[in-house]
């Protein structure tokens, strides 16, 4: 996986504001419908992780895993950041196609 490409992507899509981050309103998007792609660090612990994916489970979101929670706060400009949702779909869809290319 590129990494530069879907961090540069989810920057842009965190510049046109349709990036939350932060668990509490990861999973208040995700129950509003709104969370169209979940991007979930590979260290993030145990519990949220659980919590995280079994939400997106229950309410059918795509979830791709980053790294660490270094890269993934570093792609919106932020400190670490463990768990971002995408709010919309256009770039849902192709962050997807860049973590499994």
């Amino acid at each position: 996986m590129k990494n530069e490409k879907w961090m540069s992507l989810l920057g842009l899509a965190n510049r046109a504001r349709k990036v939350i981050s932060g668990e509490e309103l990861v999973i208040k998007e995700i129950r509003s419908g709104r969370a169209k792609l979940v991007i979930l660090a590979k260290d993030a612990s145990n519990n949220t992780s659980k919590k995280v994916q079994d939400k997106c489970r229950y309410y059918d979101v795509p979830v791709v895993f980053a790294e660490t929670r270094e890269l993934l706060g570093q792609a919106i400009g932020k400190e670490a950041r463990v768990v971002v949702a995408i709010a919309e779909a256009g770039f849902a869809k192709k962050l997807v196609t860049l973590f499994y290319d």
